[in-house]
């Protein structure tokens, strides 16, 4: 799902860096004139496959780099990634922008960690953060924001086994990689914590280096129906765009729809389907981001790991449209229980 805007092209020092990143789709804007700075710090944020638009990771995002235009007064490009690309062209993305005069990028998702290491390495001076990821050979100038996914997901299972007629649940990952088994793993703890008798289905649309799971809603509509064909009749996908093909086959089936990372029955692209949707497990992606180039701004110099869980509100469920209204004494227990320390939730899948 791709976005078309017009936005002014912000003044690049020399036609090199303009070039350059016109080549790799950047899209920029000045800083506007309701921002609080200067405009002085200028922001690169790079995006996943799918961008903004998606929906749900990219877009959450998104909107922190917004907030971080209006509110602080950054001059913010933004550019985004191509399906299928080669990692040389994650690498040249990030350079380009670099190459802009960006001191500050912002890159979204787990598969720019070889292009960060290796770009933050050749450039020392240029103040990287890294969006679900986190790798021990990082230079010193990267930043990781995480977030405590299987909490938030232990909730969505809380939820679907509560509101699950049939006893029958199933979960849709985008692609089988060690941060979306994350949300499995805590989503089927949850259900097992309600009832351990509830059977959960579990479908992945690829596996590495197959990223379109994350891209393909048609791979997303068939999985869902197959767990519904099953006897599902909740499901929650974590599988960024392809999570809105998964929607809509709950939602015409009759069934109710867990979303992921935006609180998707608020997304317009989703609005004929919201009344399917009974809570989505928000990722604040936009709290991680602002907060990271507000730390910048203020002259701060973040570095290392900075960890968003149920505790700092990093996850949550959303309540739009009312559907978890009614369980909310037993979604406050278990995050109580939570963020007290008596529940752990496991990373990995129980096998």
């Amino acid at each position: 799902m791709r976005r078309s805007m017009k936005l002014a092209a912000v003044v690049l020092s020399g036609s090199l860096g303009m070039a350059s990143l016109a080549a790799c789709g950047a899209k920029s804007t000045d800083s506007s004139s309701a921002g609080s700075g200067d405009g002085s710090l200028k922001v690169g944020m790079a995006y996943d496959i799918g961008g903004r638009g998606d929906q749900s990771f990219n877009d959450s995002a998104a909107r922190g780099l917004d907030k971080a235009k209006s509110e602080l007064g950054v001059s913010v490009t933004e550019a985004e990634a191509k399906p299928g690309e080669a990692e040389a062209d994650k690498e040249t993305r990030l350079k380009n922008l670099i190459d802009a005069g960006y001191k500050t990028i912002v890159a979204v998702g787990f598969v720019y960690q070889p292009a960060v290491n290796k770009l933050a390495k050749d450039n020392p001076d240029v103040k990287f953060a890294i969006i679900d990821s986190n790798d021990k050979e990082q230079p010193s100038n990267v930043t990781s924001l995480l977030f405590a996914e299987q909490e938030g997901s232990y909730l969505a299972g809380v939820a679907a086994a509560n509101k699950s007629k049939a006893k029958h649940v199933g979960f849709i990952g985008g692609v089988q990689t060690e941060l979306i088994k994350k949300f499995e793993a805590g989503y089927k703890a949850g259900v097992k914590s309600v009832d351990p008798n509830i059977t959960v289905e579990t479908t992945y649309l690829t596996t590495p280096p197959d990223f379109t799971g994350f891209t393909s809603p048609d791979k997303g509509k068939e999985a869902a129906q197959g767990q519904l064909d099953k006897g599902a009749d909740v499901v929650y996908t974590a599988a960024g765009s392809s999570g809105n093909g998964a929607i809509e086959a709950v939602a015409n089936a009759g069934k109710l729809a867990i979303g992921v990372d935006s609180d998707q029955a608020n997304q317009p692209a989703l609005a004929k389907y919201k009344g399917a949707i009974m809570t989505s497990m928000v990722k604040n992606v936009d709290t991680a981001v602002f907060s990271y180039i507000q730390s910048v701004k203020q002259g701060q110099n973040p570095t290392g790991i900075k960890l968003f869980d149920l505790k700092a509100q990093g996850v949550s469920l959303a309540t739009t449209g009312g559907k978890i209204d009614d369980i909310q004494d037993k979604l406050k227990a278990a995050t109580d229980a939570i963020t007290s320390g008596a529940t752990t939730i496991p990373t990995a899948p129980v096998q």
